[in-house]
């Protein structure tokens, strides 16, 4: 790709300019620190994506906050195909939505891509809506060991249990000078005593690979286990049903109204796009809703 020189204000693309006002923005070149590897002239604020598993392409994405009784749309965004913008435009539109209409949902419905930890603390224990999503976890082990889940967590004396009743503590030794143990991640880590672990029957299913098990407990882990408990309700399993609204709303979107290419470029062209399209979407929805009116006679 030839290098675009930017840098002269008078003679920048329009396309240009809006890829420089979105680079701090959430949704679009702040949701990552991660470098796109390849940028498009024309629309440099598009992102190289191959999501759908075909071949890679630049694209937008859009995102429904939808009312699951009557699959009618709330509220739309447009964002980067980035997990990071995707996730943090439900924020965004969950705000709005209640500013605008006073409408606060009791529970939010989504998949695995938003149950990280800051979005499931954000809805438990700020905006105390369920989530019936599924926990975004990584705490199972391929090498066969007992996860994470395996340990019991005692909130009052701040310490796990593994399965065969030995203790993981923060510190195993007084601290001068008090420490809260929280790390640059967010995360705080239990560490089981070697003593324990090296005469302990279960360590081959425990800690093979190293000495003594260490347990790393997120920050947000308590809305975490909130929405793992959740998930084993019939409410939250009937919910999963009614996902498929969603997904028919965005089938409709490609298939039906052929929206799988954009016409105008950048992410205020995207915006409108996206808008146009799901007002249509609910008109055609709202039109089965009215009831036909009587012949006249």
């Amino acid at each position: 790709m030839q290098a675009e020189d930017w840098s002269a204000g008078e003679n920048i693309s329009r396309a240009a300019q809006d890829y420089l006002d979105t680079l701090d923005d959430a949704a679009f070149g702040g949701a990552t620190t991660v470098q796109p590897k390849t940028l498009f002239p024309s629309d440099p604020a598009a992102r190289f994506t191959g999501a759908n598993g075909d071949r890679p392409f630049f694209a937008y994405s859009t995102n429904y906050l939808v009312d699951l009784e009557h699959a009618i749309i709330l509220d739309v965004e447009a964002t980067a195909p980035v997990r990071q913008a995707e996730v943090g435009s439900v924020r965004d539109m969950l705000t709005r939505t209640e500013d605008t209409f006073g409408l606060h949902p009791e529970t939010l419905v989504a998949d695995t891509a938003y149950g990280a930890g800051e979005m499931l603390g954000w809805l438990v224990d700020e905006q105390g809506i369920d989530p019936h999503i599924p926990v975004f976890d990584k705490t199972e082990r391929s090498d066969g060991a007992f996860p994470a889940t395996a340990f019991s967590f005692d909130p009052e004396d701040n310490e796990y249990t593994c399965p065969g009743g030995k203790k993981l503590k923060k510190y195993w030794r007084e601290m001068r000078q008090p420490r809260t143990g929280v790390c640059k991640d967010g995360a705080t880590r239990y560490y089981a005593s070697k003593h324990d672990c090296s005469a302990c029957a279960l360590k081959p299913k425990c800690t093979p690979n190293v000495e003594a098990r260490r347990i790393a407990r997120h920050k947000h882990e308590d809305a975490r286990d909130y929405a793992r408990g959740l998930a084993k309700t019939d409410a939250c399993i009937a919910s999963g049903y009614a996902r498929k609204k969603v997904e028919m709303l965005f089938a409709h979107l490609k298939r039906i109204m052929r929206l799988d290419r954009l016409r105008l470029r950048g992410p205020n062209g995207a915006k409108d796009e996206f808008l146009l399209a799901a007002t249509v979407q609910n008109l055609r929805k709202l039109a089965k809703l009215v009831p036909m009116m009587p012949n006249a006679t």
